[in-house]
C-alpha cells in the first residue's frame, strides 16, 4: 500500500480515537461524575428517585433565578439528614446518590421567607417553561385585620409545582408584630382543581402555624445547594406543635358594640402593665423552656375581645405540673417581680403569685386526673382548698398584644367550663371561691402543713 494511503488510514484511526475519548469524557462529566444520583439506574430507564430528584433540582434552578429565599422544611428528608447526615463529614453528603430529598414520597416540602421576597408574576410562565404547572392558593392577611377593618387583602399562602407527578408545595412564612413566622391554611377556592395533588398527604397547610425564626445554614444535599434549619430535630419538635388560632376579630367587634370598652386613664394604664407584665412573664419563662398558656380572665379576654379586659387587674397564665421547676420563683425574682403568695405543693394544688407593676402574675399549675384537668386554689385565712375542672385540652398558639402565646386549642370548651354559657356577658364582681362555673371544694390542708402550702409575703 502506498505510504499515503497508510497515513491516511493512521490518521483517520487517530481522529476516531480522539471523537471517542471525547464522547467517553462527555458523558463521564454529564452523568457520572455530577453531583446528585446517577441519572441513569439503567440504559434507557429512569428510577423513581431519579425523577425526584431532576424534579427538585428543576425547581431550585427556577427559584435560584427568581431569588426565592427557601430552606427545607419537609419532615421526611428532616428527619434522614438529622439522624444521619450531620453524623458524616461533608465528602459523604456529597456521594452521587438521592439520599436526602428523594423520600419516596410524592411532595416534597420548602418554606418561603416572604419579609425577604418581591412577588414576581413572572414565575408562573417560567415554572411552565419548565414543564411545571403551578398552582397559587391565596387567603387573608391576618396583619392587616383588626376591629376596624375586617375585609383583609389577600396574600399568597402556598405555592405548589407539580411536574412528573411528583409535588413541590412551598408555604409562604410572614413576619407577624409578635416577632415570629406565620403561615396560613390551605384552603382551595371553589373553582381550583382538587385533584392537583394529593392534599390529604400534605405535611403544612391543614392548620394555619407559627414558628420561631430558625437560623437556617446552606448545604450541599444530594449535590444540590438547600438551606435547612440548623437545629432540625428543634424545627421538627416545634413543627408538632406549630397550631395557630387567630383572634376572631369579627366576634370581638360584636362584643365591643354591646359592652364597649373602657377608654378612662385607668383603664389605659392597666392595659399597658398588663402587657408589659405578660411579655416579662413570657420571657422568663421562655428562658426556662416552660411552655405555659393563657388562662383564666386573660384567656377570656383574648378569646372574647382580642384584647386585656381592664377590670380583671392581674395577668393569669397555666403550666402542666410536669413543667414545673425549682428556680421559677428565682428567676422571677431576678426579673423584679417579687413573690406574692406561694399556696399549695408541687405534689398539690401549686400557684405562684408574683407583683408587678401594680399588676398582679397569677401562675396556676394543672394537674391531670383520669378524664379532666384541674387546677387549684387556696383560701390563705381558712386553709380551705378548691379545685377548678376542665376538660382535657391540646395547646395553640395565638399573638396577643404583639407576643406570641399559647392559649387552649379547644379555647370555647376550656372559657365555658370556666365561666360558664354567659361567658359572653361582662361580669365586674368576681368571687374566686364561687363564681367560676367549674369550682368544687376540696378539703382543708392540715393546720401541720399550713406553714409550708401557704405562704404569704
Amino acid at each position: 500500500m502506498p505510504r499515503l494511503n497508510k497515513t491516511a488510514v493512521l490518521s483517520l484511526l487517530v481522529a476516531a480515537s480522539s471523537v471517542f475519548l471525547l464522547f467517553q469524557l462527555y458523558y463521564y462529566r454529564q452523568y457520572v461524575s455530577k453531583p446528585g444520583p446517577h441519572i441513569l439506574g439503567r440504559p434507557g430507564h429512569l428510577t423513581a428517585s431519579d425523577v425526584q430528584w431532576q424534579t427538585v433540582k428543576k425547581f431550585l434552578n427556577l427559584a435560584q433565578r427568581f431569588n426565592l429565599p427557601l430552606f427545607l422544611v419537609d419532615p421526611a428528608s428532616l428527619v434522614l439528614l438529622s439522624q444521619d447526615a450531620l453524623l458524616q463529614k461533608d465528602s459523604m453528603v456529597r456521594e452521587p446518590h438521592c439520599t436526602f430529598l428523594c423520600t419516596g414520597q410524592p411532595i416534597t416540602s420548602f418554606a418561603l421567607l416572604a419579609h425577604l421576597w418581591k412577588y414576581d408574576a413572572g414565575l408562573g410562565s417560567a415554572a411552565e417553561e419548565k414543564g411545571f404547572e403551578m398552582l397559587e392558593v391565596r387567603g387573608k392577611d391576618p396583619r392587616l385585620a383588626s376591629m376596624d377593618d375586617l375585609s383583609g387583602n389577600e396574600i399568597p399562602h402556598h405555592f405548589l409545582f407539580r411536574l412528573h407527578g411528583y409535588i413541590i408545595q412551598v408555604m409562604v412564612l410572614y413576619e407577624r408584630s409578635g416577632n415570629y413566622l406565620w403561615h396560613g391554611a390551605l384552603r382551595l377556592k371553589p373553582n381550583m382543581d382538587r385533584s392537583f395533588a394529593p392534599f390529604n398527604k400534605m405535611e403544612y397547610g391543614r392548620r394555619a402555624g407559627a414558628y420561631d425564626r430558625p437560623e437556617l445554614v446552606l448545604m450541599v444535599l444530594d449535590g444540590l445547594d438547600v438551606r435547612v434549619p440548623r437545629n432540625i430535630s428543634g424545627f421538627l419538635r416545634e413543627r408538632n406543635h406549630a397550631r395557630f388560632l387567630e383572634c376572631h376579630y369579627h366576634n370581638a367587634r360584636n362584643f365591643l358594640q354591646l359592652f364597649p370598652d373602657d377608654p378612662s386613664p385607668a383603664a389605659t394604664d392597666f392595659r399597658l402593665k398588663a402587657k408589659s407584665l405578660l411579655h416579662l412573664a413570657a420571657a422568663t419563662l421562655n428562658g426556662l423552656g416552660v411552655p405555659f398558656w393563657l388562662s383564666s380572665g386573660t384567656c377570656l379576654g383574648w378569646y372574647r375581645q382580642c384584647g386585656i379586659i381592664p377590670y380583671s387587674k392581674d395577668v393569669d397564665l397555666g403550666v402542666f405540673i410536669g413543667d414545673y421547676r425549682p428556680d421559677i420563683i428565682l428567676a422571677f425574682q431576678k426579673a423584679g417581680l417579687p413573690l406574692k403568695h406561694k399556696f399549695g405543693k408541687v405534689e398539690d394544688s401549686l400557684e405562684l403569685s408574683f407583683q408587678g407593676q401594680d399588676v398582679k402574675l397569677d401562675i396556676f399549675f394543672f394537674y391531670q386526673d383520669r378524664d379532666v384537668v384541674w387546677n387549684g386554689g387556696t383560701q390563705a385565712k381558712s386553709g380551705k382548698k378548691f379545685k377548678y375542672v376542665f376538660p382535657p385540652f391540646t395547646l395553640c398558639w395565638t399573638e396577643l398584644v404583639e407576643l406570641k402565646v399559647r392559649v387552649p386549642c379547644e379555647t370555647l370548651d376550656y372559657v365555658t367550663a370556666n365561666y360558664g354559657p354567659t361567658w359572653n356577658v361582662p361580669v365586674q364582681t368576681w368571687d374566686w371561691k364561687t363564681s367560676p362555673n367549674n369550682v368544687q371544694e376540696n378539703g382543708m390542708w392540715p393546720p401541720g402543713e399550713w406553714d409550708d402550702v401557704i405562704q404569704v409575703y
